[in-house]
């Protein structure tokens, strides 16, 4: 997917409004938001520096979590901006505004080389609603507009889809930052033609979640290995018991068209022969939703059905045994999902496994790894193991549309090479 590159562009002198993804996890200590991971900031890191380089003016529009159009402190950009500088070491500034009066001063004020964080455009209702009124304000802090952030490429927003075709329309440029092309190159490119053997993983909750991304991937894939939550759908589909697993009544018919499909294309479909369950201790209380709160105790290994009162969390040692010795005959190996409820060290074996075949992979035969965003993502970098794979998305849902074959509005919205 050709689109015009920031290495395309003479930005010397010229105002560079820059989409970024910087929606990191945050938490309140002794009255203070602190930062907790600083990914999505250090992913940016090389997009920045090539634009300083170059003598861009550059102004940062970004999101932090869900404030429904209203000014929420705890919200606020100022500590991600604090901590950009940091990383960058240099000073960076910001503005408690995303378009007006103010912000076009700072925009203005700037110099050859010299950063503004603007404030969240999440507290503009018209963000989400992408309203061309608010896309022009924005647009007129620009001559020059680059998308960075693939995590939000797939929403329609005044930031990443309308303020570019402002931009361009006003004889201005809309260019893909360096991470963005990262993603379209591993997500894309890399994708259309696999080097063979092509395995996909995939997991997660729902199958309902991944039946698109099954049936594009069943025209590309040579093996389709299949682990957390969903696997309960296919094993119920088969007439399996389930127990209190998480399991999709309504989508037992997916799930047995998905394994037809394969079998049509001469994929091989795997699912769990074993799975890590639980029994299920009610502790009497309730969560903020008012449902019973519940301790997972005996966690053990189960080959057959699982009992009524008990829950399954990950795959079991024989699943681990078979998947790993898939995984090691790939040459390029696509993840997106956990194997189990990862975040418990009890349930984590089958997804840790997972991450360290497809590791080995790549490092000893030369494999080309992909996460494809969200948990496995967060499961690899918990693994220790983040650093060893080809590529690790920054995208959650906009990973999971692009691989179902979805115009990502962020990414249309771009100049084509």
């Amino acid at each position: 997917m050709a689109k015009l590159s920031i290495r395309d562009l003479n930005v010397t002198g010229k105002r560079v409004l820059m989409r970024v993804d910087y929606n990191v996890p945050m938490e309140e200590k002794d009255g203070m938001m602190v930062i907790n991971d600083t990914t999505r900031i250090k992913e940016t890191l090389p997009t920045l520096e090539l634009l300083i380089s170059k003598g861009a003016r550059i102004i940062l529009a970004a999101h932090l979590g869900r404030p429904d159009g209203k000014r929420e402190a705890s919200m606020s950009l100022a500590p991600v901006a604090v901590q950009l500088g940091k990383m960058l070491g240099r000073p960076v500034s910001f503005v408690d505004e995303t378009v007006g009066e103010k912000a076009e001063a700072a925009a203005a004020a700037l110099k050859d080389g010299e950063i503004l964080v603007l404030e969240n455009v999440r507290f503009q209702s018209e963000e989400e609603a992408n309203d061309p009124v608010f896309a022009a304000r924005l647009a007129r802090l620009a001559d020059v507009y680059v998308n960075d952030a693939f995590g939000a490429a797939h929403r329609a927003h005044a930031s990443t889809s309308g303020v570019a075709r402002i931009v361009r329309a006003w004889g201005g440029q809309a260019a893909a930052g360096l991470l963005m092309e990262r993603e379209l190159k591993f997500l894309g490119d890399e994708l259309e033609n696999p080097a063979r053997p092509f395995v996909v993983i995939l997991g997660g909750a729902k199958v309902s979640d991944k039946i698109k991304v099954i049936d594009c991937l069943l025209d590309k894939a040579d093996t389709i290995l299949i682990g957390g939550a969903m696997a309960y759908t296919f094993k119920l589909a088969h007439g399996g018991k389930t127990g209190k697993s998480l399991v999709e009544k309504d989508h037992t018919g997916t799930a047995l068209a998905a394994e037809a499909k394969a079998a049509d294309r001469g994929v091989s479909f795997l699912l769990p022969t074993d799975t890590v369950i639980a029994d299920l201790k009610d502790t009497g209380k309730v969560n903020k939703k008012g449902r019973p709160v519940f301790e997972f105790v005996n966690p053990r290994v189960n080959t057959g059905d699982i009992p009524d009162d008990c829950e399954g969390f990950d795959i079991g040692p024989d699943t681990v045994r078979r998947y790993s010795e898939v995984i090691a005959t790939a040459k390029t190996i696509l993840w997106n999902g956990p194997m189990g409820m990862f975040e418990d060290p009890r349930f984590a074996a089958g997804t840790h496994a997972v991450a360290k075949a497809a590791v080995e992979a790549t490092q000893k035969h030369g494999a080309k790894s992909i996460i494809g965003g969200g948990d496995s993502v967060k499961a690899v970098n918990k693994a220790g193991l983040g650093d060893q794979v080809t590529f690790a998305s920054t995208g959650g849902g906009a990973s999971l549309e692009f691989l179902e074959g979805i115009p990502l509005p962020g990414v249309v919205a771009l100049d084509d090479r």
